[in-house]
């Protein structure tokens, strides 16, 4: 039986490099840089990298950012923050080939989403997320390959 990769309070962890969307690669090789698993950002700076991350194609990277957020947050936001994690991840699955995976979790993050369209806080864009989940979902039922999806957009222009 191998020891476990565990953080310096003892819990385990998987400390394996990982490629740009997450997927764990064979030790030693070389893999992206992770998000710290004690990431402490406001809300804005959770934005900007969040969005930032995306620009650059880190989708999973994305994800894990709004997790953190997500896991502090007040509760009446919490479904914000699982949402946006839910459509960066469900933006992942696509990028590595896992269309049944991506449209359940647009369709989640949507639905998250969307209880904050009336009032959307931080100047974020539900309507056009919203659209964009949408516009992906379409593309996955025509069961064709989706070449580039496009990058969704956090904030209203």
């Amino acid at each position: 039986m191998t020891d476990r990769d565990r953080t310096p309070d003892g819990k385990p962890q998987n400390a394996r490099p990982r490629d740009a969307l997450g997927r764990p690669l064979p030790p030693g090789e070389e893999g992206v840089e992770r998000v710290p698993e004690d990431l402490d950002l406001d809300v804005e700076e959770t934005i900007a990298e969040g969005q930032r991350l995306l620009d650059h194609g880190f989708p999973f990277h994305a994800h894990e950012v709004f997790e953190a957020m997500w896991k502090k947050a007040p509760p009446e936001e919490r479904p914000l923050w699982q949402g946006l994690a839910q459509l960066a991840v469900g933006l992942t699955h696509l990028l590595r080939g896992n269309p049944t995976g991506a449209a359940s979790l647009l369709k989640q993050g949507q639905a998250r989403v969307r209880h904050y369209e009336d009032e959307p806080p931080y100047r974020l864009d539900i309507d056009g997320l919203a659209s964009w989940a949408d516009h992906l979902l379409t593309e996955i039922a025509r069961d064709e390959p989706i070449p580039a999806p496009p990058t969704p957009r956090l904030r209203m222009p």
